[in-house]
């Protein structure tokens, strides 16, 4: 049984929503049972919405809870995956907006680390894994090599900004594309391009993202550009814990939703089933 907040978090379903949940108050019951009575209520086909979570074993728990929740076809339309995994589909229907042939390849973090090496003779271990970062950083901000040059403000990040133009030009030249790119590149297009834009819209017609306060940027970004203004989603975050900070998790996208979408309803979940009530007390 779903208490108030959590049902009312469940029959949202018109326009931006926030819900703001700490560990152990039922999150992720509630994106399993928003999605079904999205589905039951006829609002939405199956189809037409896309739950993201941040790890594959989470998508996986989500897919296992939601095929108990809806029965026949409708679980099997269902789009829950990876961040990463959403953009890599993407790109494997729209890889010819940014060059890319069918069949790319996708760099792994030493595929990634060696071509760096490769482009630094001489250089010291410290220094490649350093502008590596530096790469990585740029990409999880959604920069491409102009606009990270642009934006570099010592002369070790313009370096960086250098070589990540010739870093990508070497994956083009392999028909490759790195982890990071899985959500830079779609968010490139989609930023860039009102008829693939409008086609994803119409794809994705209701989105709910997990664990929102671990996007980074470019995720935020693309999150964005599928809601569109209408931003018909949910997203799930707790305001006091952002666990991926070292790799570009920006816990402010949260206060930025509000900004972005001044029509954002807010729900907290304040009720804990977890922890006992002496764990809670001395909390």
């Amino acid at each position: 049984m779903l208490n108030p907040p959590q049902r009312a978090a469940v029959l949202h379903d018109q326009g931006p929503l926030l819900v703001l949940a700490g560990a152990g108050s039922g999150k992720t019951r509630v994106i399993v049972e928003k999605i079904a009575h999205l589905v039951d209520s006829g609002r939405y086909p199956a189809k037409r919405i896309a739950a993201i979570t941040f790890t594959n074993k989470s998508a996986k728990e989500m897919r296992e809870r939601v095929g108990k929740r809806i029965k026949g076809e409708a679980a099997g339309e269902l789009t829950i995956c990876t961040f990463h995994a959403l953009g890599l589909k993407f790109l494997q229907i729209e890889h010819a907006a940014v060059g890319l042939r069918r069949g790319f390849s996708i760099f792994d973090a030493d595929d990634s680390a060696a071509q760096v090496k490769d482009l630094m003779p001489g250089a010291k271990p410290e220094a490649i894994e350093d502008t590596k970062n530096l790469i990585s950083r740029a990409k999880n901000a959604g920069l491409s090599p102009e606009q990270a040059l642009a934006a570099a403000r010592s002369t070790r990040e313009m370096e960086a900004a250098r070589l990540y133009a010739r870093y990508q030009a070497r994956l083009s030249s392999f028909n490759a594309v790195d982890f990071d790119d899985l959500i830079r590149l779609p968010v490139q297009i989609l930023e860039g391009n009102a008829g693939i834009v409008a086609a994803w819209r119409e794809r994705i017609g209701y989105l709910l993202v997990d664990e929102c306060q671990d996007t980074n940027d470019a995720q935020y970004r693309l999150l964005k550009a599928i809601a569109g203004p209408k931003g018909n989603f949910t997203c799930v975050g707790d305001d006091d814990q952002s666990i991926y900070a070292w790799r570009g998790a920006n816990p402010d996208n949260l206060l930025e939703l509000g900004t972005d979408y001044p029509k954002l309803e807010i729900i907290k979940l304040e009720q804990n089933y977890r922890c006992s009530n002496r764990v809670l007390r001395a909390a």
